[in-house]
């Protein structure tokens, strides 16, 4: 059974930091490329980074880059997200997901084949 798993999210003040883990089960992430989307309450999802098989990394928005930065480790299967400089509006659902094309990043919902359940991110002091 294919499977993601996210974890790592949790309650944190602004300007602190978190690091996602989306690990995979069922089959190897080196065949996929992956990217991390969010959901806060009454918006719709929207991409956050994604990573292809060879390293290459495209991300969503200005906003979250230089501070948010997508890795892979082939030999753990999983692939992370680390955020720094957290802000208030960095709060929502996380979730990663898996795209059958490993080398191509896009950062539309719909392209992704397999989804994790997610984990929520919570930035409030």
């Amino acid at each position: 059974q294919l499977q993601l798993v996210e974890s790592g999210g949790g309650l944190v003040q602004p300007g602190g930091s978190l690091r996602l883990s989306c690990a995979a089960s069922g089959f190897t992430l080196d065949y996929f490329a992956i990217g991390w989307f969010r959901q806060a309450p009454g918006k719709e999802r929207e991409g956050v980074s994604c990573i292809n098989v060879n390293g290459g990394i495209t991300n969503a928005a200005d906003s979250m880059e230089g501070r948010f930065t997508i890795s892979r480790d082939g030999a753990k299967n999983t692939v992370y997200l680390q955020m720094n400089n957290l802000k208030p509006e960095d709060t929502a659902v996380y979730y990663c997901a898996a795209r059958h094309h490993p080398t191509m990043c896009v950062m539309t919902s719909r392209d992704y084949d397999y989804w994790g359940q997610g984990t929520q991110v919570t930035v409030s002091s």
